[in-house]
């Protein structure tokens, strides 16, 4: 009947469908290396779980958002290279040295003061550049100063620069005006860095929509993330350009049933009440768990087979469904809130629209509280 013997509801991860869609990245971009993206616990998905079927896939590199998220896959047993995509500050730079962890350097002071901890260390410390083309982030501006802070940055004992990296702001948009202005920025800069004495031999710039739509920013080096978990990056994008498969699938087993009479009300602030006899489900997940409070009169369910709207405001561990016209339904049902059942779905893109956001958003709330389990 419960699927969960510690809670009746669960985010089901089918590790199938992120091998199946690492694969079809493999092939998009054929020989570039690529470095797989696991931040924010690989999406909401597990990243330890997610990153072993990319080195089984042939993936060599991880990235991450943190140094936590970096220490978890080392102390996960996770030995390959390990990029910080974010600047760490030098108070932390130990940590950077302890378990071997690719930083990103945005300044001179910055790299400086890790070359200064790596020497004391006997270590030395293999480093990504980010270049700001756009994104208004991290990196150097692509200008004249920049180039001879990095040349300087290239001449610091036990710090080696493996290669220079940028984000872009609008690749997952239709209009690639600006995407591609930040691509020419980046090559503009790259021939400057060139010309100053400074050959930088790795380069990588590609998002997930970038790897879609932008091959001429491939380069060595791409960094899929959203579309590895089987989302696109935005309806803008040619969804042709890459078969995937959605890796995440959110359900709960019906706790609570009972029928109730015309006028009922439901939920805090009473915003939902019935017209007719009507029968109400419980289930035990709410905006807590990472289903947002604005789908609350919005938002909807899959049970035996029929779509149930979210009736009421969702509580913050718990929601409920009107379930009158779903056939035999019974306590322990399964509803799905994100996922299919048969021939009915319900995307992360869907639930990002109804509440103002997007899917990356959607996937990685879903992954902070509910117990995964996975399936292939």
């Amino acid at each position: 009947m419960f699927k969960e013997a510690i809670r009746p509801a669960w985010a089901e991860i089918n590790l199938s469908n992120i091998d199946y869609n690492i694969k079809q990245i493999i092939n998009k971009v054929g020989n570039k290396e690529i470095i797989g993206v696991v931040k924010a616990d690989g999406y909401g998905h597990g990243a330890l779980a997610v990153s072993q079927v990319l080195l089984d896939n042939g993936v060599k590199t991880l990235a991450i958002a943190t140094l936590q998220e970096a220490i978890a896959l080392r102390e996960g047993g996770i030995t390959c290279p390990i990029i910080m995509l974010g600047v760490t500050p030098e108070l932390y730079a130990d940590v950077l040295l302890k378990y071997d962890i690719t930083p990103v350097t945005a300044s001179f002071e910055n790299a400086k003061a890790i070359s200064i901890m790596a020497e004391e260390a006997g270590k030395t410390v293999v480093a990504l550049v980010a270049v700001d083309t756009g994104m208004g982030r991290i990196g150097f501006l692509p200008n004249d100063q920049s180039a001879e802070e990095i040349l300087q940055i290239s001449k610091l004992p036990n710090l080696k620069i493996k290669g220079i990296f940028s984000h872009f702001a609008t690749a997952d948009e239709k209009d690639k005006t600006y995407a591609n202005a930040q691509l020419s920025n980046y090559e503009k800069f790259y021939d400057k860095l060139k010309s100053n004495g400074l050959d930088i031999a790795f380069r990588t710039f590609a998002n997930s929509a970038a790897i879609m739509e932008i091959p001429a920013s491939h380069f060595d080096a791409v960094r899929p993330g959203i579309i590895l978990y089987g989302c696109y990056p935005s309806a803008e994008v040619d969804k042709s350009q890459l078969s995937i498969k959605p890796a995440m699938s959110v359900k709960a087993n019906i706790i609570h049933l009972k029928k109730v009479d015309a006028g009922f009300s439901v939920s805090y602030g009473r915003k939902f009440t019935t017209e007719k006899e009507s029968l109400i489900a419980t289930l035990a997940l709410g905006y807590a768990d990472g289903y947002p409070r604005y789908l609350s009169g919005k938002g909807r369910v899959i049970v035996n087979g029929v779509y149930a709207p979210v009736v009421g405001n969702i509580c913050m561990d718990q929601c409920m469904v009107d379930v009158t016209q779903v056939p035999d339904v019974k306590l322990g049902d399964e509803a799905v809130l994100m996922g299919s059942q048969g021939d009915l779905t319900i995307l992360a893109d869907e639930i990002g629209e109804k509440t103002g956001t997007i899917n990356y958003e959607i996937v990685c709330a879903f992954g902070q509280r509910l117990p995964k389990v996975y399936v292939k």
